[in-house]
């Protein structure tokens, strides 16, 4: 800077560097440039990089992750294409960082993988996906972008080929000798050493023991519940659940969110729920759960109803 202090992360520089205009004449447009900003990173970048980085052989290829990726990048499509509906650009009448941020994100998904069909529901979208990179600015950094005509493949030989070529079994004696030396050394001593007080903290702490174990495990088996659910019509997974069920050994919840006055949009709603039921993993062999949002963008609430083994 002019007082010779520096600035670090690519927002607060783009922040600092910009006009008005880039930054926003008010702080209600300011707000709105920042929340662009958050969600070009938290709802854009993962499921472009889940969907694109395979493809170009920087990690390896999940078909299942790639399904739930693309669908995301519909999901973020719509949401962008209804703001735009009667918008040129994202906030206010000029070009923003909002729009640079998130056009940069949308940007290797048009070159790689948006092809025609894919597109075509997200005309708002394309249109001021299209203004941007024609604007002297953008081309001056940017160039000339040619839009995807077809979608791009995973190709796993592309990817083995980025992979880093393991060497032989002909290795000279010292090399051996080096990771024979490593293997010898204590690795509780070095792995100590590295970790900061929190994490050494949480370290020595003793395992957590199971909380089910102390429950009784009655005569309700779990896994067979779920089966029939995944598989059966809900009559008879209904029906089954109400047969089976041990009163005694296992009880029944009912739950609501808290705060619905800060839920939003509805896919990041979502998002929200599958993300408790990832931290929720370890209670899969006791526990079931069943957890719906109910509304609309803005005016929406979660709920569910819980299983699992104890009366606690």
């Amino acid at each position: 800077t002019s007082n010779k202090k520096y600035i670090s992360e690519s927002y607060a520089i783009a922040f600092y560097v910009g006009n008005d205009q880039i930054r926003g004449a008010t702080l209600e447009d300011q707000t709105h440039i920042l929340q662009w900003l958050s969600f070009g990173d938290g709802e854009i970048l993962p499921p472009a990089c889940t969907w694109i980085f395979p493809l170009l052989g920087a990690i390896q290829y999940n078909k299942q992750s790639t399904e739930k990726a693309k669908e995301d990048v519909k999901r973020v499509l719509k949401v962008l294409n209804d703001h735009l509906l009667t918008r040129t650009y994202l906030v206010g009448e000029r070009i923003t960082l909002a729009d640079i941020s998130v056009c940069c994100n949308l940007l290797s998904l048009y070159q790689m993988v948006l092809e025609p069909s894919f597109r075509a529901p997200y005309s708002n979208v394309n249109r001021w996906f299209t203004t941007l990179i024609n604007q002297p600015q953008f081309k001056a950094v940017l160039g000339d972008i040619v839009l995807c005509d077809k979608m791009t493949q995973y190709d796993a030989k592309k990817f083995a080929e980025a992979q880093p070529k393991q060497q032989g079994k002909d290795k000279p004696a010292k090399a051996k000798d080096e990771k024979k030396g490593k293997k010898e050394q204590k690795p509780k001593e070095t792995k100590t050493e590295e970790l900061d007080e929190t994490e050494l903290a949480l370290a020595l702490e003793p395992k957590s023991k199971d909380p089910f174990e102390a429950f009784p495990k009655g005569t309700f088996i779990m896994d067979e519940f779920k089966r029939v659910y995944s598989n059966e019509d809900e009559s008879v997974s209904i029906k089954y659940f109400w047969e089976k069920f041990d009163p005694e050994n296992y009880s029944i919840w009912y739950c609501e969110y808290l705060f619905p006055q800060e839920l939003t949009l509805t896919f990041m709603s979502c998002n929200l729920i599958g993300g408790m039921f990832q931290r929720l993993d370890k209670m899969r062999k006791n526990a079931f759960g069943s957890v719906c949002l109910f509304g609309e963008d803005n005016n929406s609430t979660i709920s569910g109803i819980w299983v699992w083994r104890g009366h606690e």
